[in-house]
This record gives structure tokens, C-alpha cells and sequence, in this order.
């Protein structure tokens, strides 16, 4: 499945946020962190993210330096910061990925 990934090649299981370098990164619902999750197979600078589960929803959200790897959050509060990604692909526009546990189409 690919959805929300314009011009680039290979199957792409979430949706990105376009969000800056550094910037503060906000929970998308009331919900609990369950973990850290390291979604990339190569070590780098952006390989953090979190598991986090609410309102009936399973997602990851990175590459995220997280405030903390557990513990409940509301609407709005902040989670942690976006991760340098135009260090690992220059020029590429920087962004938040949020993907569903079970790898299903978060938009439909």
C-alpha cells in the first residue's frame, strides 16, 4: 500500500506531517505511551520514535526524541521534539511519520 508519499518509490504504511527540525512534537489524541520504538534497521541520528495507544487508536509516531517512553498523555500535550531528518536526507521535506500498529491505511 502507498498512500501520502508523492514521487518516492516503495510501500509506505502511514501518514507524514510535515513538521520542522527540532520543532515540538504534540500528541494527536488523549491516549498512554506504551514504548520507544527504533523503526529504522540502520543506526542514525533519526532512528527514535514512540508506540503510543488512545481513542481506539495503535500508531507510531518518529522520528521523535521522546520526553518519556511511558505514561499517560492528553490532546495537545507535548510528547517530545522532531529529530534532525535533514541530516539523514538532505532536502527532503521534514516531517512527522505516524503509522498504525497493524500497518493499515491511517486516512481511511
Amino acid at each position: 500500500s502507498s498512500f501520502c508519499r508523492n514521487g518516492v518509490k516503495g510501500a509506505h504504511k502511514g501518514v507524514d506531517v510535515e513538521c520542522s527540525d527540532g520543532s515540538v512534537v504534540n500528541a494527536p489524541f488523549d491516549g498512554e505511551i506504551i514504548k520507544r520504538v527504533v523503526p529504522f534497521n540502520k543506526n542514525s541520528s533519526i532512528n527514535n520514535g514512540i508506540l503510543v495507544e488512545g481513542e481506539g487508536f495503535c500508531v507510531k509516531i518518529f522520528p521523535i526524541k521522546p520526553d518519556r517512553t511511558n505514561g499517560t498523555f492528553k490532546k495537545g500535550q507535548r510528547l517530545g521534539y522532531m529529530l534532525p531528518m535533514q541530516s539523514i536526507f538532505p532536502g527532503i521535506v521534514s516531517h512527522v511519520h505516524i503509522q498504525m500498529c497493524n500497518k493499515s491505511n491511517p486516512i481511511k
